[in-house]
């Protein structure tokens, strides 16, 4: 469609589209409310509250960016106004916090399906990357969700396999080590395309333009690609059904590839929201094909077509680029319908996202690194021992020491318990102030005493040197001091010394800060 327009129209669309989008974005972000704007925050961090204004204005602007050649999926819009319907409704008939949360994540579960045709998948995806479990009692109602949707495309007459493949050979056996280098390549490039859609936000960031002047921008931009490769204008499903079914050049595809990755670092670095799925597997298809040209170059021999590779490209980048495999590899068997394409996406897809993990730890959405940032700091804190944390035990007393000397120690020492071990530093227990003030209150004699003859034996809980810092921090939850003694793993535990609660706090911030920052540190380009 984009070819058939002359020039100046090529160079027009996408710059009006930019300039509209930018606009009812800009409309969205003049009213702050404490709904959320986007349906992956309002699910993951959120009550599953959506606002209707933003949610409609949010849309719209990813409406308008599709319609007028922007490099962006179609699912962005669909996936947002099925999750705003789905959030109203449940607010509607004020069904409870966590039964929305699940509704709105329903809602998006069938905009994935009613988009691609890919019921499966859409649950899974919604699972994988917004919810972060795989549980029937989630996965369950997105299942439903997501066929319901389906059944409704087909009952309406709008449903087929978009990219539906008749006789795809079997691949089994040694061949199979094909896939597996497709995989390690795919794993290796889906980071640096995921950095370069950083890198293009942060360039369009520093002009400090407005939003919707930017959007304008690169829509403008974008229309002086397009005069030359129109071809890479949407979502580019006629280019990958191309590759799919006619021979192409190795460096007509090349040039291609460079000029869509180009479009979408445009579309999406000015501000555009909306889906990144179809580019990403445009991208996939493109090195797919472009490894299966030199794959057969260089063994005629092997026996697999060339757009089986294609194919399984495209899931593999997918999985990459997403974080969330097995939705790529359910995706690419629901729009192709072929069953013999599962193996090699397995191998493929899998070794491809642990590949990319390995290199660089980015995905195309957010919530997946704030929830992974989560579980190291979690991981963090159970395995770190707080030997480290250690510090000495000055008040300490002998159960021989008599009371007089135990007071005189109190008066040095502004705390209110004493910890008293054996002549081998063997832990007794604890000589509290307030023990020792009601003693000489009513027995004028008390100071003579020994220390063991008014110890309290469970009166504070001891730490273990081998304890973590999750384990630590809970033991200080219930108590009221600033310390805890810590005793060693023998048989008859000894003091080591004491814990004190500032530092473990101090030492639980300190790993948050590092986390943060290495997360941080993810899209940041410029250190890499």
């Amino acid at each position: 469609m984009t070819r058939a327009l002359p020039w100046y129209s090529r160079l027009l669309f996408p710059t009006a589209g930019g300039l509209i989008a930018g606009l009812l974005l800009w409309l969205a972000s003049r009213k702050k409310t404490e709904a959320a704007s986007d349906y992956m925050e309002a699910v993951a961090i959120g009550d599953g509250r959506m606002s209707l204004r933003q949610g409609l204005l949010r849309s719209l602007s990813s409406l308008f960016t599709v319609a007028s050649g922007g490099s962006i999926g179609r699912e962005g819009a669909m996936v947002h106004l099925s999750s705003l319907a789905a959030s109203l409704v449940g607010r509607f008939i004020y069904i409870g916090t966590a039964h929305l949360r699940v509704l709105v994540a329903c809602g998006g579960a069938a905009g994935v399906a009613a988009a691609y045709g890919t019921p499966l998948a859409g649950a899974i995806f919604i699972a994988e990357i917004v919810l972060g479990t795989l549980s029937i009692q989630s996965l369950g109602p997105l299942l439903i969700a997501a066929v319901s949707a389906n059944i409704t495309m087909r009952m309406m007459g709008d449903y087929h396999a978009v990219y539906e493949m008749i006789d795809v050979p079997r691949v089994a056996g040694p061949e199979i080590w094909v896939f597996v280098l497709l995989g390690i390549i795919i794993g290796i490039i889906a980071p640096g395309f995921l950095k370069l859609m950083t890198l293009s936000r942060e360039q369009f960031s520093r002009t400090g333009i407005p939003l919707w002047l930017r959007l304008a921008l690169g829509g403008f931009m974008l229309g002086i690609l397009l005069i030359m490769t129109p071809d890479v204008a949407g979502n580019g499903y006629s280019v990958v059904w191309s590759l799919l079914h006619e021979p192409w050049a190795w460096h007509a595809i090349v040039a291609i590839l460079f000029a869509k990755v180009l479009a979408t670092a445009l579309t999406v670095g000015s501000g555009a929201i909306g889906g990144v799925f179809t580019p990403a597997l445009f991208v996939g298809a493109a090195f797919g094909s472009l490894y299966g040209q030199l794959l057969l170059l260089v063994f005629p021999g092997i026996g697999i077509p060339g757009y089986l590779f294609t194919l399984v490209g495209m899931g593999a980048f997918l999985g990459a680029a997403t974080s969330a495999p097995f939705m790529a590899i359910l995706m690419i068997f629901e729009m192709t319908l072929s069953y013999q394409l599962v193996l090699p996406l397995i191998v493929a897809s899998v070794i491809a996202y642990f590949v990319s993990r390995m290199l660089a730890e980015v995905s195309m959405y957010d919530v997946i690194l704030v929830r992974e940032r989560d579980e190291r700091l979690r991981h963090t804190l159970r395995n770190m021992r707080i030997n480290q944390l250690i510090r000495p035990a000055d008040t300490v007393v002998l159960t021989t020491t008599k009371v007089s000397e135990a007071l005189q120690m109190f008066l040095e020492y502004p705390v209110k318990y004493l910890y008293v071990v054996d002549e081998d530093n063997v832990y007794q227990g604890v000589i509290a102030q307030q023990d020792l003030t009601r003693l000489l209150l009513h027995h004028a004699d008390a100071q003579e005493q020994l220390v063991g003859e008014v110890i309290r034996l469970d009166f504070v809980k001891t730490l273990d040197s081998s304890m973590s810092l999750d384990e630590a921090q809970g033991y200080f939850v219930n108590f009221q001091g600033e310390r805890l003694p810590v005793l060693s793993s023998d048989e008859t535990p000894r003091l080591i010394g004491v814990v004190y609660k500032s530092a473990l706090l101090e030492k639980y911030s300190a790993i948050k800060r590092s986390l943060d920052a290495t997360g941080e540190a993810m899209f940041d380009t410029r250190a890499s």
